[in-house]
């Protein structure tokens, strides 16, 4: 009897250590897969947040076959460019296989070999096909056989264009980054060294004084700030035809019907953002990113996260559009359906020679930067700036590299011989985006940067805007006859492209005394020009977008400028800037596609008109009508979700089996 008595209590002490292990195991399941959703971020490369990825800051250079090719016969255009594109994919491909390597080796060490050759293989028979064709139709350039080969550069071996502009400040703030977890959400970028604290930049360079035959008047167009969600990875101008070519995503205004496969007819025929319906124009910019880890619509895509393009898109808090006259003289109309590119995707391989974005925030707009992103004192929001070039070569819309077709003025303001002066696009984008914490790898306030080639490692010199002009050819006429008469217009005033009430506001003339009297109607005067006087007039808010509040006040900032480093000065335009810094800081507006219930398109990549489905209403739910921040299908969120559910079933049976123990102790 002694012997079995005192087994019982020994079983039910068993059962009882038994029941407390289940129900610590399950809440430990439970309790780590509610952590893991708090802080884990997108597939593809998102979710591997801050951690993933040997080797951060490595990239694939390869040299530019596009850049070589300054003149490409039509006949073989076509061919041309899906090759180019091609070879961008050759190269997102061999970039996705570096990272699989490192993150598999123990040491995050990979043969460099075991990525360039089979890269050099696939180069050398796109070029070698973009030769034929080029043959087919003319003489094709020399040497294109050479620029097949390409090296795999460590964070160690930063590529040449940025240690032009600081490579082992870089490379210090790569290695920082890495104790930290290094290369932001994805692995492949941004790192602490990309950020710079606007207020300890220098005031840049002023813009060209103004000769007494200038064209000093301003226009403006108003096409709202995306707030339709409209986003795609494609690349109308350099990879037209090609799903995928831009390899990052897109923001557009203006037009909607910008894909890879729109013809000029799709364009000339679309719906458009802007409010003058005159306006068909297509204006698109890489996408910023916060990067918290939120599942974005693309992150299973390519153009997302599987190129290494992660974390929120932010959408803008304003937008402005303005076109400007010359220095020198009178600007002619752009010719329809003309296409300009400002800035170098891959000017972190290239070099900063055609790079041109510039970074601010409100209230310091006379420090500009180029190879930096800004960090933003408390009340001041991050302005991101694009010059277009006002020189066209009066005779093509396009060119083979996209660029030699138009041209920056010289530092006096003048174009270059056989050009002539065209309006300059000047776009002024607003974000309300903290400054991150840069201490702690953006943890606790997440790093934001602009999509990019998964190469390029989100570089802000990167930065680029893209614009194709589809002005109905009336209002065209009535924005040059109001630069070149000196007026301040809006295209919103011009509803039939007629002169508006009053015939628009005359600019005054530089050399008189300059006003501090603001206007009286702020919604009228353009933001984003370089004022030709030092007056401090008020902007007003450009977009007016249906997702703003009535109570938001406008924007008061003076006009912007174009300036930049020293550092990063491209060697074809001067820095451009009036000198006078902003007034006072953007409204914030939230910048949370979420708080917005901003609908979303299907990602790019899949084909077709599917990844430019827009919606009106935020409220739809048909297909392409999701939120863009819509975290995932069933199958994803199952997949997520078992741990939490295993770990409550363990709690479950194991608080069973504590009862019933406990009962068992009652009845002995």
């Amino acid at each position: 009897m002694g012997r079995n008595t005192r087994r019982r209590p020994r079983g039910a002490r068993r059962a009882t250590f038994a029941a407390v292990a289940l129900m610590l195991g399950g809440g430990g399941l439970v309790a780590v897969n509610v952590y893991a959703s708090a802080t884990d971020g997108a597939t593809g490369g998102g979710d591997r947040a801050l951690t993933d990825g040997a080797q951060p800051g490595a990239t694939i250079d390869c040299p530019d076959v596009g850049e070589r090719l300054t003149e490409v016969p039509d006949g073989a255009r076509s061919e041309v460019d899906t090759e180019l594109a091609a070879l961008d994919q050759q190269v997102a491909d061999a970039y996705q296989r570096l990272r699989d390597a490192a993150a598999a080796a123990p040491d995050g060490a990979v043969d460099a070999a075991e990525i360039t050759g089979p890269l050099q293989e696939q180069r050398t028979a796109t070029i070698e096909r973009i030769t034929a064709a080029l043959a087919r139709v003319g003489e094709p350039p020399q040497g294109l056989a050479d620029l097949a080969a390409c090296t795999v550069s460590t964070p160690e071996q930063a590529p040449e264009g940025e240690q032009d502009q600081g490579g082992q400040e870089d490379q210090e703030g790569r290695e920082g980054q890495e104790e930290q977890g290094g290369g932001g959400q994805a692995g492949n970028g941004p790192v602490a060294a990309d950020y710079a604290d606007i207020t300890s930049v220098q005031p840049t360079a002023q813009r060209p004084r103004q000769q007494a035959n200038a064209s000093r008047g301003t226009f403006t167009t108003s096409c709202g700030v995306n707030e339709n969600g409209l986003f795609n990875s494609d690349n109308i101008i350099v990879a037209p035809g090609v799903s995928n070519g831009a390899h990052h995503f897109h923001d557009y205004i203006g037009n909607q019907s910008n894909t890879a496969f729109a013809s000029d007819e799709d364009l000339a025929n679309a719906e458009t953002s802007c409010e003058n319906p005159g306006d068909r124009s297509t204006y698109y910019w890489p996408v910023l990113r916060l990067q918290n880890g939120t599942v974005e619509r693309d992150a299973e895509s390519p153009g997302g996260g599987i190129e290494g393009n992660a974390g929120e898109i932010v959408t803008p808090a304003e937008v402005t559009l303005t076109f400007e006259g010359s220095p020198v003289g009178e600007v002619t109309a752009m010719p329809r359906l003309l296409r300009i590119i400002t800035g170098d995707a891959k000017a972190f391989v290239n070099g900063t020679a055609n790079a041109n974005a510039s970074w601010s925030c409100t209230g310091f707009e006379d420090r500009q930067l180029k190879d930096k992103y800004p960090l933003c004192p408390d009340g001041s929001s991050v302005v991101r700036t694009f010059r277009f070039q006002s020189c066209w070569d009066g005779s093509g819309i396009d060119s083979a590299n996209h660029r030699t077709h138009v041209a920056f003025a010289d530092a006096e303001g003048r174009c270059p011989e056989g050009f002539r002066a065209i309006p300059q696009l000047v776009q002024r984008i607003v974000y309300d985006v903290a400054a991150p914490s840069l201490d702690d790898g953006g943890r606790t306030t997440p790093l934001f940067a602009v999509d990019s080639f998964p190469e390029q490692l989100h570089k802000p010199v990167t930065d680029h805007g893209d614009f194709v002009n589809v002005f109905d050819e009336d209002l065209m006429g009535e924005m040059v006859d109001c630069i070149n008469s000196g007026r301040t217009c809006d295209a919103a005033d011009l509803p039939d492209g007629g002169t508006p009430p009053g015939g628009g506001e005359e600019t005054p003339d530089p050399s008189e005394e300059p006003s501090e009297e603001p206007t009286e109607e702020p919604s009228e005067e353009p933001t984003g020009q370089p004022s030709e006087e030092p007056s401090k007039e008020p902007s007003g808010n450009p977009s007016e977008e249906p997702s703003q509040e009535p109570s938001e006040e406008p924007t008061k900032t003076e006009q912007p400028q174009q300036g930049e480093e020293q550092t990063a000065e491209p060697t074809h335009e001067q820095p451009r800037g009036d000198g006078t810094a902003t007034a006072s800081a953007a409204p914030k507006i939230s910048a949370s596609p979420a708080a917005t219930a901003r609908p979303s398109t299907a990602p790019a990549g899949d084909g077709g008109d599917e990844s430019q489905a827009a919606v009106a209403a935020p409220e739809q739910t048909g297909p392409g009508t999701e939120p863009q921040a819509v975290r995932g299908g069933l199958a994803e969120t199952g997949a997520k979700l078992w741990p939490a559910a295993a770990g409550t079933v363990l709690l479950i049976c194991g608080g069973v089996l504590l009862m019933r123990t406990t009962r068992g102790k009652r009845s002995v």
